[in-house]
C-alpha cells in the first residue's frame, strides 16, 4: 500500500507538508495488523520526503539505542526503546485500559511515544502527532490518554448509483458527483476513495455509508448481486479503519427476494434477511450493519403490515447480530401529506409520538437515529425532545455536515459552534447529562435517579442501563457528508472545516469548536509554507467563527425556521411552504408570526419536554429569544428579552447579516494573496454569491413582514 497523494485534488487538511515533524526524524513502529501496516507506510513516506527515517527491528534489539525521535506501539510488545519502556509501564498500570480505538501520548528523555492496546489506537495517535507538528517534539510531556466518546463515528452518503431525476446523483450534494458511483457503476478508479479514508481517519470518523437513504433501485441491489461493488470500496477504506454500512430498503425481501411480503414477523422475511446477511459478512467480514429509512417520505416501512418500528427494527437486528453488527434505524419519521389547515397536526411531535412508546422494545443492536432537532436540520431550532424520551434505547443523533439549509456550500457558514451548542445541551437542566452523554451511552440519571419517558423519575433500578448487550456503547453520532468529486472536495473549500469538525467533535464533544477550527486551519494552510500565518489564521477566524450565526441573521428569525424555496431549499420564499403538505408553516397574519406549540394554546408539543424544559418553553417570558417564534405565535410588537420588538428584530438581524457578509468578502480578499490561487478564486467567488444571496434574502423577508405587520423600520431603512 501506498499512501494515496492525488496531485489534480485539495489535499484539505494532510498536505505533504503537516508530516514534515514526522518525516524528518527517526521513527520506530512495532505491532502487527493492517493498520499497523498503514501507520508504518505513512511514516515510510513521509520518511522518504523529509529526510528521517523508519527503523526497522525485532524485540529487544533498540533498547541501547537512543536515536529514536518517535515510537508507535502496541501495549503489548516486548522491549521498547528507553523512555518508551516507561511509558508502556505507566500506560499499563492505568485505572482503565486505552480500548479498541484509544492511545497514550507522551513525551520522556527525547522521545515522543504513543501506545495503544489496538491498532486503530495507533493510527489515531499517528493523526495526532500530525496535528500536533513540531509541538510534539518539544518538552516532555506527561502521558495523556486519548480515549474516543462515542465508539461509532459515521458519515452517511446519500449518493446514488444511477442520476436520480430530481435529486441528481446525490441528493441533497452541493460538491459535484459521488466518488464512489459513476455513470451507474462503481468509480473506475478508486484512488480517491482510500484518500477519503484517509482524511476521515485523521478527523475520528470510523464508519460510512456509500448510498441514500431513500433507496431506489439500481442501490437496492447493492444487497445482493451488485455486493461485489460495496467489497470494493470496503477495501479502499479498511486499511484507515472506516467500515462500510449499507442503506438498504424494507421491502428488499419483495423487491429483491421474490417474496410476496416484508412483514417483519413472516418467518420466510426474518430467514430472508438472515441468510442475504449472512452472504454480506462472507464477503465483507468487518461489514459495520445496515441503515433504514422506513414509512418515511414515501419510503416504505413497518406500518404497512400493521408492525411497529420496533417490529421492523429488530428483524434486521437479528440478522446481523451474530457478526456483530448494527442496525441504524431512522426516526425521520412524520405525516408529509398534512392539512395545512389543521393546526393540530404539528410535525414537530412526529418522532416522539412514534417512538417513545417504544422505549425498551428494540434489540441491544439497534441504534435509533434522530436528527438533533425536531424538524429537518434548520439553522435553528430546539434539540429533539426524542434524545430525552428513550433512556433503554440506543440512540445515534444525526447531524448534517452538508448545508443543505444553512447555504449549501455556497456560503461560509462554520457549523461546530451549532454542534457544539446541541452537543451541550442540558436534557434535564443546564447542570443534568447532555445530549452528547446520551449519544455516548451514557445513563440519563438525575440526581441519582433515572428519568423515565414520562417525564416522571423513576430509581435507577427500575430501568436496565442505556447500551447493555453485546456492544456496551451508546450509538454514537452520525451525520449526512457534504462530499462530492469536486476538486475541493466540499465545493466551497471553507465548507471542509465542517467535515473536519464532525469527526473531531464525535471523537470528543466537549471539544472547543474555535480550537478544532485552529486545527484545520493549522493542517490545511500550513503555516510554515504561508508568508503571513498569524494574519491568515486571525483573519480566517474572524469569517468563520460567527458564520453560522450571521447566517441565521439573514434567513429565517427566531426559530421559525424554513421560508426556503420548496425543491431546491435554496435562496428565500417566506411562503413556499406554508399551503403545503409538508407541515412546515410560520402562520404569519396581519397580528403575528410562529407556531403556538404549547400546551396551554397548541399543540402540545412542549410537554413533550422534561423538566424543566417543558415549562421554560411553555411560555414566552421564558421562551430564549432565539426559539421564540418556534414555540409561541406572539404579535409583530412582542418585546423580546434583548430589549427590540419581533418586527424590529427581523429589519435589524436582516440588514446586519448583508452588511457582515459584505465584511467577509473584503476580508477575504484582503488574505486571498496567502492561499493557493485556485482556493483563493473558487472562495471569491462563493462569498459573491454570498452577498447576492444575503441581499435577496433581506429583501424578500424584510419585505414581506413590513407588508404583512404595516409597521416601519424605526430606523428609516429602505424596504421595497
Amino acid at each position: 500500500m501506498t499512501t494515496p497523494q492525488l496531485t489534480d485534488i485539495h489535499p484539505a487538511w494532510l498536505p505533504p507538508e503537516v508530516f514534515r515533524a514526522i518525516g524528518s526524524r527517526h521513527t520506530l513502529v512495532r505491532g502487527a495488523g493492517l493498520l499497523v501496516e498503514t501507520v508504518r507506510q505513512e511514516v515510510a513516506d513521509a520518511a522518504a520526503r523529509y529526510g528521517g527515517a523508519l527503523r526497522q527491528s525485532t524485540a529487544g534489539t533498540e533498547s541501547a539505542d537512543p536515536s529514536y525521535d518517535l515510537v508507535f506501539a502496541l501495549t503489548t510488545e516486548p522491549g521498547l526503546p528507553a523512555g518508551a519502556d516507561a511509558v508502556q509501564a505507566e500506560v499499563a498500570a492505568g485505572p482503565v485500559p486505552l480500548g479498541a480505538d484509544g492511545f497514550a501520548l507522551a513525551r520522556r528523555a527525547g522521545v515522543t511515544v504513543v501506545l495503544a492496546d489496538a491498532p486503530a489506537g495507533l493510527l489515531y495517535g499517528l493523526f495526532e502527532v500530525v496535528r500536533r507538528g513540531e509541538a510534539a517534539f518539544g518538552a516532555d510531556l506527561p502521558v495523556e490518554r486519548h480515549r474516543p466518546t462515542n465508539r461509532l463515528r459515521m458519515l452517511n452518503h446519500w449518493d446514488n448509483i444511477t442520476v436520480h431525476p430530481v435529486m441528481g446523483q446525490v441528493e441533497r450534494g452541493y460538491s459535484g458527483g459521488s466518488i464512489f458511483w459513476r455513470d451507474g457503476a462503481l468509480t473506475p478508479d478508486l484512488a480517491r476513495v482510500r484518500a477519503y479514508g484517509r482524511l476521515l481517519a485523521a478527523s475520528g470518523v470510523n464508519a460510512v455509508t456509500v448510498n441514500n437513504v431513500n433507496v431506489h433501485v439500481a442501490e437496492a441491489r447493492l444487497l445482493t448481486d451488485r455486493l461485489g461493488d460495496l467489497a470494493a470500496i470496503a477495501d479502499e477504506l479498511r486499511p484507515y479503519g472506516i467500515r462500510v454500512h449499507l442503506s438498504v430498503t424494507f421491502t428488499a425481501p419483495v423487491t429483491l427476494g421474490g417474496l410476496s411480503t416484508a412483514d417483519p414477523l413472516d418467518e420466510h422475511v426474518r430467514a430472508w434477511w438472515a441468510k442475504t446477511t449472512r452472504q454480506v459478512y462472507d464477503t465483507i467480514a468487518d461489514f459495520g450493519g445496515y441503515v433504514v429509512k422506513a414509512d418515511s417520505e414515501g419510503q416504505p416501512g413497518p406500518f404497512g403490515y400493521g408492525r411497529s418500528h420496533a417490529d421492523g427494527a429488530n428483524v434486521l437486528a437479528e440478522a446481523v447480530a451474530p457478526y456483530g453488527g448494527v442496525v441504524h434505524w431512522r426516526a425521520f419519521v412524520y405525516n408529509h401529506r398534512q392539512d395545512w389547515r389543521d393546526r393540530s397536526t404539528d410535525r414537530a411531535r412526529a418522532a416522539y409520538d412514534h417512538f417513545a412508546p417504544l422505549d425498551g422494545q428494540f434489540r441491544d443492536n439497534v441504534i435509533l437515529q434522530v436528527k438533533y432537532g425536531p424538524i429537518d436540520f434548520q439553522t435553528r431550532e430546539p434539540v429533539s425532545p426524542v434524545i430525552a424520551a428513550m433512556p433503554v434505547t440506543r440512540l445515534a443523533v444525526e447531524l448534517q455536515v452538508t448545508q443543505e439549509y444553512t447555504g449549501q456550500q455556497r456560503h461560509v457558514c462554520y457549523l461546530g459552534p451549532l454542534w457544539s451548542e446541541v452537543l451541550g445541551f442540558g436534557l434535564w437542566g443546564a447542570d443534568g447529562p447532555t445530549v452528547a452523554d446520551v449519544a455516548a451511552g451514557a445513563t440519563a440519571e438525575v440526581a441519582g435517579r433515572r428519568v423515565a419517558v414520562t417525564g416522571q423519575p423513576t430509581t435507577v433500578s427500575d430501568r436496565s442501563p442505556r447500551g447493555t448487550g453485546p456492544t456496551g456503547a451508546g450509538g454514537g453520532l452520525a451525520a449526512v457528508s457534504n462530499v462530492g468529486d469536486d476538486r475541493f472536495w466540499t465545493g466551497h473549500p471553507l465548507a471542509q472545516a465542517n467535515l473536519y469538525a464532525f469527526g473531531r467533535l464525535a471523537w470528543n464533544p466537549r471539544l472547543d469548536p474555535l480550537t478544532v477550527l485552529d486545527e484545520w486551519i493549522d493542517l490545511t494552510f500550513v503555516p510554515a509554507a504561508t508568508g503571513d500565518p498569524d494574519r491568515l489564521r486571525r483573519t480566517l477566524h474572524e469569517i468563520m467563527d460567527d458564520s453560522w450565526r450571521t447566517y441565521e441573521r439573514y434567513t429565517a428569525p427566531l426559530g421559525v425556521g424554513f421560508m426556503v424555496r420548496p425543491g431546491n431549499h435554496y435562496g428565500p420564499d417566506v411562503d413556499g411552504y406554508e399551503y403545503t403538505p409538508w407541515g412546515t408553516y410560520h402562520f404569519a397574519d396581519r397580528d403575528g408570526v410562529g407556531v403556538d406549540r404549547t400546551r396551554a394554546t397548541g399543540t402540545g408539543f412542549t410537554g413533550q419536554y422534561p423538566a424543566p424544559w417543558s415549562d421554560v418553553y411553555e411560555s414566552p417570558d421564558t421562551c430564549p429569544d432565539e426559539l421564540l417564534l418556534f414555540f409561541h405565535h406572539v404579535p409583530y410588537g412582542h418585546v423580546l428579552h434583548s430589549g427590540v420588538t419581533v418586527i424590529q428584530h427581523i429589519y435589524d438581524t436582516h440588514f446586519a447579516g448583508v452588511d457582515q457578509v459584505t465584511t467577509l468578502r473584503r476580508r477575504w480578499a484582503e488574505i486571498a494573496d496567502l492561499v493557493d490561487p485556485a482556493v483563493a478564486a473558487r472562495v471569491a467567488e462563493r462569498l459573491d454569491e454570498q452577498v447576492r444571496s444575503a441581499t435577496e434574502w433581506r429583501d424578500q423577508v424584510n419585505t414581506y413582514f413590513h407588508r404583512k405587520s404595516g409597521v416601519p423600520d424605526a430606523h428609516g431603512r429602505r424596504i421595497h
